[in-house]
């Protein structure tokens, strides 16, 4: 058995504590299938192992607790942490990334980490903590970022119980092509502003000779 199936195989024998432990790591950094988790609890939901209300808050809390490791780390653990996570495979990109993101979308770019551009999550955790983001405004966007998470995948999984491994090679799919849109929409607005910019430069210099 590989690890995803060690994993569900714990879900679906000890439950919500194993939910928790995996979110809550996940979401602190270590790379675990924490999408397939939420997708198969939602499952055992619809098949009346698990309770709704019990998935959604345990997930959730994890998910925040897990966010909140990652800020901690960053914040008092600082630059040693920060080259630690540099060693890391595709470190040094993830974490330059996960600033121009910040950078661009401030508390958004929190809130957008937490559901849609879930990668980039852990490392704007780490980030948001060293450059000493608000603590109160990182809690605020984490919290409802992550609970849109967990209410999305948790429902999916109820709804398409019987076609799990189905959905889950939709939304992987469809999460890059977001990924796409969003970075096309970025790139269009970058580029509608240069023109913009240049369209008033040019206003200026003509304005300028003509006074001359």
């Amino acid at each position: 058995m590989n690890l995803t199936d060690q994993l569900l195989a714990a879900l679906s024998l000890y439950g919500l504590p194993v939910l928790f432990g995996v979110i809550a790591i996940a979401a602190a950094g270590v790379p675990l299938p924490v999408t397939l988790m939420l997708v198969a609890a939602g499952s055992f939901v619809e098949l009346g192992e698990m309770k709704l209300w019990q998935v959604l808050v345990v997930a959730s809390g994890a998910a925040v607790l897990g966010d909140q490791i990652g800020y901690a780390l960053g914040r008092w653990g600082g630059h040693s942490v920060l080259e630690r996570m540099r060693r890391r495979k595709n470190g040094e990109a993830k974490i330059a990334q996960a600033r121009a993101f910040a950078k661009r979308w401030g508390g958004a770019g929190i809130f957008l980490t937490r559901w849609l551009v879930t990668p980039l999550g852990p490392w704007l955790n780490l980030t948001s903590g060293i450059a000493n983001y608000p603590w109160g405004a990182f809690l605020i966007w984490d919290v409802l970022g992550e609970t849109l998470w967990v209410v999305i995948y948790v429902l999916l999984g109820k709804f398409f119980s019987g076609r799990v491994q189905a959905l889950l090679d939709i939304l992987g799919n469809l999460s890059w092509v977001i990924v796409g849109l969003i970075a096309a929409v970025i790139l269009a607005w970058q580029l509608l502003r240069s023109l913009r910019s240049t369209q008033t430069l040019d206003q200026v210099k003509a304005i300028s000779r003509r006074l001359s």
